[in-house]
């Protein structure tokens, strides 16, 4: 549940090369962007190359995504640009530029928001919208709860995933969804505390899905700060690999690591980064409905 890697607050080796795909012109001290190794990034295009064509592309990603996700959100044209150009100032604004398309994943953490909206992100060209659902992000007001941090976030085996053991909590709820659901771990961030004198402390940001009675809550504000999604989101982007980049860099320079599923689908240009973004509304959309009014409801 919580913010970027060793360059925050200058702590820890300097970052190494981008990694291929990305150009870091414009390095920013303690921003949030998340480093790659370069030379692994390379060694790992270059070993995939002659199988990349036969990948899945954007096109099956999509059709992949209005087939299996549910429940899914019937965002307009116009917000679908919107949040693509918001992801690519994100990415500049971090100091990162790509050269090579790759998946993202862009959440608007706004109380009124509460979206995930999944995109294949070109170097030179606009950004391709494949899909979006409700999340849930932190909810304010709660001790031990966090504001869902914004920013870039690097996807990185610094914080490696686990999967769901599905067991409950006290409350008897599976905080991290049924067993064998990934949860994806963005390190330790520095987020508004939802208590006491709302100053930032330090959260461990988090993708993961949630317990499967809580899924009709999501487009609401409930986590600690981690980002809830729908348990089929989860598994589209775990199935194709779309975050994965670095994880696939080391499967292929070394044993996979165990996170990674043998039955995987890995599409052709995996990316590493999730987006998290405020819109500021003060209104919800009629895109994002209440989580009463998803049942069912395809774009």
């Amino acid at each position: 549940m919580a913010i970027l890697r060793w360059t925050r607050n200058s702590l820890g080796p300097p970052a190494p090369a981008p990694p291929r795909g990305e150009s870091r012109l414009r390095p920013r001290r303690g921003g949030r962007t998340a480093r790659a190794c370069g030379a692994a990034a390379l060694a790992w295009a270059a070993a995939i190359a002659p199988a990349a064509a036969a990948r899945p592309g954007p096109q099956e990603v999509a059709a992949a995504y209005q087939a299996d996700v549910r429940p899914q959100l019937a965002v307009p044209q116009a917000e679908q640009s919107r949040y693509g150009d918001l992801a690519r100032r994100a990415l500049e604004t971090a100091g990162i530029f790509l050269i090579a398309p790759q998946y993202v994943l862009v959440v608007d953490r706004n109380p009124n928001a509460q979206a995930a909206l999944l995109y294949w992100l070109p170097a030179d060209a606009p950004a391709r919208y494949l899909g979006a659902a409700p999340v849930s992000t932190g909810r304010l007001g709660e001790f031990d709860h966090f504001e869902t941090p914004t920013g870039v976030f690097g996807h990185s085996l610094d914080n490696p995933d686990f999967r769901a053991e599905g067991t409950k909590n006290a409350n008897g709820i599976r905080g991290y969804g049924i067993k064998g659901e990934r949860v994806y771990d963005f390190g330790w961030q520095q987020a508004r505390k939802g208590w006491g004198d709302g100053q930032a402390g330090t959260m461990r940001l988090q993708l993961h899905s949630t317990d499967p009675i809580l899924e009709k809550r999501l487009g609401t504000v409930q986590s600690k700060g981690c980002i809830r999604i729908p348990s089929s989101l989860n598994r589209l982007i775990d199935r194709y690999g779309l975050l994965d980049a670095d994880y696939e860099i080391a499967a292929q320079r070394e044993r996979p690591p165990w996170v990674l599923r043998t039955d995987r689908t890995t599409a052709g240009g995996v990316g590493r980064y999730l987006i998290i973004v405020d819109t500021g509304r003060d209104r919800r959309p009629e895109w994002s409905p209440p989580p009463s009014s998803q049942k069912d409801r395809q774009p």
